[in-house]
């Protein structure tokens, strides 16, 4: 049998596509665990609905309103051998399940997951679904890609074999994000193995805004000292490198005093890369110039949070 564990806040819009995918999804024998954070929609009220029908559909409260804590207390009440996690913000292909029970059973691996494919939205979606999906967008994270096949350091949301949390232990709850790679990167460090297989399909629904994919990944960058300084084994040089443009950045005015013309160079030549790898998309115009903005987002977010959370980690802020 497998558990399904999914944590879920204010996610009325997404919220009966999961529900329905679980319920109609092979394997039938699986139990089905939701962990509200007290949304103040109506998910609550949704869930339990399908709950009255289905049996194998329980719903716990998140009091704490984090992501680890919601993953620790449906894993502990899990009964399943093999612990699936669900994004309600994702969709699913019909035989995700079945995937993944086979890429297991095919590898012997401890953790599987699938890439992260991106779910077609609106233009700015499409934009930043594009860029986060590229080397100049995210470096070498090999979940982004989806032709991507093999042992790997994390991947998007996956699925454990529940033993062995008796080795690892659990979510790290001071993590409000990263908990996945911390728990990956910490598995790994331990012997266990994951494995990353195309077969298994899921594709994502990226942020709708500029300003909200501002918010994800600086919030990604914030916690990333941390968990890097937790496993260090999890380090790469993809994790500095935004950090190292938001530094030159910041160092622009001073520069500027010595030399005005010397200290806006490296910018011209980051423009010019992120335009040529924006028009490598060979979408339309304004479409590129969508993609050319995602791409200086996610640099400027991650690498911002990146070097604030050296700070605080430097002061012992944790």
């Amino acid at each position: 049998m497998i558990s399904i564990v999914c944590p879920v806040y204010n996610e009325s819009k997404y919220i009966r596509n999961v529900l329905d995918f679980c319920i109609t999804a092979l394997p039938r024998e699986k139990e089905i665990i939701f962990i509200d954070g007290e949304s103040t929609d109506d998910t609550g009220s949704i869930i339990k609905e399908y709950a009255a029908i289905h049996s194998n559909i329980q719903l716990l409260n998140n009091e704490k309103r984090i992501v680890p804590f919601a993953l620790n207390k449906a894993i502990k009440q899990a009964n399943g051998d093999i612990i699936v996690r669900l994004d309600a913000h994702t969709d699913y292909a019909p035989d995700y399940f079945e995937k993944i029970i086979e890429v297991f059973n095919a590898t012997n691996a401890d953790i599987v997951g699938g890439p992260m494919r991106i779910a077609k939205g609106n233009q700015v979606q499409d934009a930043i679904g594009y860029a986060t999906c590229t080397f100049f967008g995210v470096g070498n994270s090999s979940f982004h890609f989806e032709d991507f096949e093999g042992f790997t350091n994390t991947v998007y949301l996956g699925a454990w074999k529940k033993s062995i949390f008796d080795t690892t232990g659990l979510f790290d709850e001071l993590l409000k994000r990263n908990q996945d790679d911390e728990y990956h990167y910490r598995a790994k460090s331990m012997g266990f193995t994951i494995y990353q297989s195309p077969q298994v399909k899921l594709y994502y629904h990226p942020r709708i805004t500029f300003a909200k994919l501002f918010k994800q990944y600086y919030q990604y960058g914030l916690y990333k000292p941390i968990v890097l300084k937790k496993i260090k084994s999890g380090f790469s040089l993809r994790h500095l490198i935004p950090a190292t443009f938001v530094l030159y950045l910041l160092s622009i005015p001073f520069f500027a005093m010595i030399n005005l013309a010397y200290a806006f160079i490296p910018l011209v030549i980051y423009a010019l890369v992120n335009l040529a790898f924006s028009f490598n998309s060979k979408k339309g115009f304004m479409q590129c110039l969508r993609v050319a903005y995602a791409y200086f987002i996610l640099h400027v977010s991650y690498g911002l949070g990146f070097l604030i959370g050296l700070e605080k980690i430097s002061f012992g802020k944790r």
